[in-house]
Parts: structure tokens; sequence; C-alpha cells
């Protein structure tokens, strides 16, 4: 449990939270939710001791831990396993198979087992980051976007591992399908204030607008009722009947403080500039092929799209999803096979690529107006400003923006121009919550087609009618929806964990004597201390049953020749004697049942081990 009180900090001029109070209690999983660059990250190292806070106080239990996610990672040995083990406790450094299941868990094979950290990508290598967190076996975990380098898959297995985590969860994803999945509690900052909800985001911001209305009708109430005090000490002051009454309510005035109206709050206002194309078909791929090597990334895929279509590419990383856009959007070759375009066809390409194109010498209002040539400068001022940069922002060069700003005006420079295909690889990684929402419900409306790399399960839900499926080792176009490929196909990896539980069980057979001598002694260890204080509470309550017997004795056999006074001091020992054998009788309660559940759980994993 942690437990935040009046906590304050501003930068500079900024102030990002102010009198914020919560608890993270045991057990509850939550999610933390604001605009960008309302603090969400500074909390986080407030709470790591990586940052200061201004006012206020966190109260942290002695030798709870925390374990945070780092976006960057040295490695020092030359495999994954060993780097993975190195962060295992003095007791646990055998416990090699933790990180083996671990490891497996998310997305490694055995043969990867032996590789440097090296040889991985740089989503791998935060894979890698993240099994050294999880083998700490920490309380709590604070996880700031841990799915923005996760596929599919992974995002699923972690989601399950999350949900099956004994301590605090506290995260922070633009992904809000996946943080209702995992979450108990949403978390927000807004206003520079803190609200903490039950539940799932749905409820979260439901009670956001109703605390909004609410604050705007008392607003009102109040400005209604000043207007009519002012208007009565306007109208009766001079007057000597009515000057008691008139001084009277310009004292109330004095006293009543207003309400100030609510700020606007700046937001993504997505619409797609949209040219009708005559003809139903807008590109055809007809045995499209690619690889970087002897093995094709793309093999034979054949693919028609039509106004309205709204295709997803799902599958694991490294499998070829964004080659396949920029093949579609021309930025590679084909080596066999064609893309054939309509010549209405208009497309808005949004990729890795196009957005390191961006002129870093350029303002945002010149990156804009470049997309069209006719295009006026308020015109560009105006989709700058839906992009977030308004006003003297969007004159701000393109070489001091963030990798999420360059983002934001890459999606503004496809705003600008007409279209009727949209190509878009990931475009919400850098995008928070709310800006996530409007891009999909400005998806889902648009009237042209759109092909999307996406890893949100929820993105997938609500806007794919047709998908694109690395898988298999191939890919193959489906027209399912999301829903209707986890019902009829699912994903291979799941697949396989379920039907190769047996194999990997056999591959450890030789361990299982090894396996079976470490559980034992884990046991022992975890185990003892909870016996031990369950003899000593055992013992304690006996004994102070017995003095209290012995007073209550006293007093019944002896009461007549007690005074007042040591019949008092009697009864007041046989009080706090009762209190502590309660009191007792509770702690010991609770060991019990934790020794009992831990109990269980070792015999769980030495059953497995036998029916190996």
């Amino acid at each position: 449990m942690i437990q935040v009180v009046n906590l304050e900090k501003s930068f500079s001029t900024q102030t990002l939270f102010k009198d914020v109070t919560f608890t993270i209690g045991r057990g509850e999983r939550i999610g933390l939710v604001g605009r960008n660059g309302t603090g969400k990250t500074t909390l986080f190292k407030i709470l790591l001791g990586e940052e200061h806070e201004d006012k206020g106080q966190i109260v942290i239990p002695k030798n709870y831990k925390i374990g945070t996610l780092k976006q960057h990672l040295q490695f020092s040995y030359d495999t994954i396993l060993k780097e993975c083990a190195s962060v295992l406790p003095p007791e646990s450094s055998f416990d090699e198979y933790k990180v083996e299941k671990m490891l497996m868990g998310l997305g490694f094979t055995l043969s990867d087992f032996s590789r440097p950290p090296s040889d991985f990508s740089g989503g791998y290598q935060i894979r890698l980051n993240l099994a050294k967190v999880l083998l700490t076996e920490p309380d709590c975990l604070l996880l700031d976007e841990p799915t923005n380098y996760l596929d599919i898959v992974s995002m699923r297995w972690l989601a399950k591992f999350l949900k099956e985590f004994k301590g605090e969860v506290v995260l922070i994803t633009h992904d809000r399908g996946f943080m209702d999945e995992v979450s108990t509690h949403i978390m927000g900052i807004w206003r520079q204030n803190l609200i903490k909800v039950r539940g799932n985001s749905e409820k979260y911001f439901e009670q956001l607008i109703a605390e909004e209305e609410m604050y705007e009708k008392t607003r009102v109430n109040i400005d209604r009722k000043r207007k009519e005090l002012e208007g009565f000490v306007a109208r009766f002051k001079a007057k000597a009947s009515k000057a008691t009454q008139a001084q009277s309510r310009m004292k109330m005035l004095e006293k009543m403080s207003g309400l100030e109206e609510l700020a606007a709050i700046a937001s993504l206002d997505f619409s797609f500039h949209y040219k009708e194309c005559p003809g139903k078909v807008l590109l055809e791929l007809k045995d499209l092929s690619f690889g970087y090597s002897a093995e094709k990334l793309v093999s034979d895929l054949n693919l028609t799209v039509q106004k309205g279509d709204k295709i997803a590419v799902i599958g694991k990383n490294g499998k070829g999803k964004s080659t396949l856009l920029n093949l579609i959007g021309r930025e590679l070759t084909p080596q066999t096979g064609s893309v054939h375009y309509n010549t209405n066809t208009l497309t808005g390409h949004f990729g890795q690529t196009n957005i390191s194109r961006l002129n870093m010498q350029k303002t945002i209002e010149e990156e804009i107006t470049e997309a069209d040539s006719k295009m006026s400068v308020q015109k560009a001022r105006n989709i700058a400003g839906t992009m977030m940069f308004s006003g003297d922002l969007s004159q701000k060069k393109i070489s001091v923006l963030s990798g999420g700003e360059r983002a934001r005006v890459l999606l503004g420079k496809i705003l600008a121009r007409a279209t009727n295909l949209l190509l878009l690889d990931e475009p919400t990684n850098h995008l928070d919550q709310d800006s996530v929402d409007a891009l999909i419900d400005e998806l889902v409306e648009y009237e042209g087609a759109a092909i999307v790399v996406t890893h949100s399960e929820d993105f997938l839900r609500r806007f794919a009618n047709k998908l694109i499926v690395f898988q298999h080792g191939k890919v193959e176009f489906l027209p399912y929806t999301y829903e209707e490929f986890l019902q009829k196909i699912g994903w291979e990896e799941e697949d396989q964990d379920k039907k190769s539980q047996g194999k990997s069980d056999k591959i450890s057979r030789a361990d299982a004597k090894r396996m079976r001598s470490e559980i034992i002694m884990e046991r022992s260890r975890a185990l003892s201390p909870l016996k031990k204080s369950m003899e000593k509470l055992e013992e304690q309550i006996v004994k102070d049953e017995v003095s209290a017997t012995k007073i209550e004795e006293k007093l019944v056999n002896e009461a007549s020749s007690l005074d007042g006074k040591e019949i008092a001091e009697l009864s007041q020992k046989l009080g706090v004697l009762k209190k502590t054998i309660d009191e007792s009788f509770e702690k010991l309660t609770e060991i019990t049942m934790d020794h009992d559940e831990k109990f269980s759980s070792y015999e769980n994993k030495l059953k497995e081990l036998l029916d190996i």
C-alpha cells in the first residue's frame, strides 16, 4: 500500500497537480490517465524517488519494493538467460526455470536463450527489461506505456500476467482496451487535481463529466445569486429604510467567493479531407511478393481494396507488416507481382519513413502548407490548431519537436491533403487516450478506405471489418472482423502454448528432479517463518487464556473480600487480556490463511512436476 497526501508539483510557471491525495490499496491495479503533459510520468518519477515533490507526503511501507519498466537498458551478460537470471535474489539464483517461463511468456524461444541481448531488436530488448522487472518480484509495478513495443500476442500474455499479479500495479497506456482489461480502478489527473474511480474508464469519464456539470451548475448559481445581491444593493443602498438590508447584502457579497469558468481543454480534432473516387475499386494487389533475403516477408498476396473497406494489418513484430504498407504506398518496389491503383485514388500515408522525411528546418505551418500548394496560410494554421499547435506554436521548427509532436505534424499533413485511401502504420503510438478515441471515431466515419497497422485490440474491435494477417509463416487476407478471427482461427502462439505444454514439460524432464528439490527448498524457506509465527501465537494465546481464566476465577470467588479499587484493576487487566487474545486470534487466522494458500501453491507446483 502506498499513501500520497497533499502532493504538489510545478515546473517553472506550470503547475502539474496540487493538493493531490490518494491511496494505492492492496491488490489494486490502477490505470493512470490524463492528457499528454498533465504529469503522469512525473508522478511515477516522484513515487520512484527520481523526482522531488514541491509539497506533500508519500508514505511507502518498509521493505516495500517498487519495480518499473525502463525504456533504455544496459546489458552486462552474453546471453539473455544469464542477463535475466542476474536479477534473481541470491536464494533463488538457481531457479532458471522461472526465467525460462518468463521469457517464453514474452515471446522468446528456447533457441533464443543462448543468444546475446544485442542480437534482438529494440522491441525485444524492452521485453527483456520487462522480464527483469517481473523476476525481481516487486510488491508494486509502475508501467509507463509497456505496450508500445509489444505485438498483440505479447500484449495478450502481459494482460493475463498483470491480472494474476498478486501485488499492486499502476499503468500508463494509450490503449484503453488493454487498460480496462487489466485495471480494477482508473485514476486520472484532470485540471491539476486527481480523481480515482473503481471500475473501468467509462465509469471514470462518467464521473468526470458529472463533476464538471455539477461545478458548472454551482458556478452559474453563484453568479446568479451575486447579480441578485448586487442589484439589490444598487437599488436600495441610498434608501434609509433599506440601508441595513443593503449593508447586510454587501457583507454577503464580500464573503461570497465566485468560481472561475472552466477553461476549455485542448484536444485533437480529426477530420480527413475525403475526395470521391469514381469506381468501387481503389487498389489491387496481384501476386505481390517481397523479401530482404531468400525468405519472403510477403508472398503471393492478392487483395482488392474498395471504398469503405477498413482493413487492419496484424501479426507479430518483424513479420513484414510495415513492409507491406510501404509496398502499398510505393515506398518499396515489389520483387514480383504488382500494385495497381485506380487513377483517381489519392493516398495519405502515415509511417516512420514519412515522419523522418519532415524537413527539420521548416516550421509546422510550412510543413502543413507543403501538403497542398493551393492551401491558404489561415487554413494551414487552422489544421495546426487541430493538431494542438495553435497560435505561435505553429511557428516552431520540426527540429525542436518530440517524436510524438512530429507524428502529429505528419497527421496534420494528411488532414490537409484530399484523400480516399489512408495508409497508417501504428498511428496511435504517440497519442493520449482522448486523441486515440477521436482518431478511431474519424476513421470509422471516413468515407474512403483505410489500411492500418495496429497492435491495439481495442482499435481492432472498433475499426476493422477486414484483416491482413501475418501468421503461420505467411500473409493472408481474411474477410473477418477481429472477433471473428479470434473465434474461427486465433493466434498460433496461443494454440501452441496449449498444445505444446506437454512438449515443454518433456524438454524439462531431465531437470524435473532438480526442480522438485528446488521447489521443496523454496517451500521450506517460505513456510518456515509462517509456521514459527503460528506456533508463537498459539503459545501466547494459551498463556493469555490461562491468565484470563485465573482473573475471572478470582473475581468470582473473592468478590466479597476485594475492595473496589482492586476489582477495577482486575477487570481492566481482564479486558486488556481478552482484547489481546482476540487480536492474536485475528493474526493467527491471517497467517494461517497465508500459510495454507502458499502451501497449496507449492503442492500444485510439485503435482505438475509429477505429471511430466
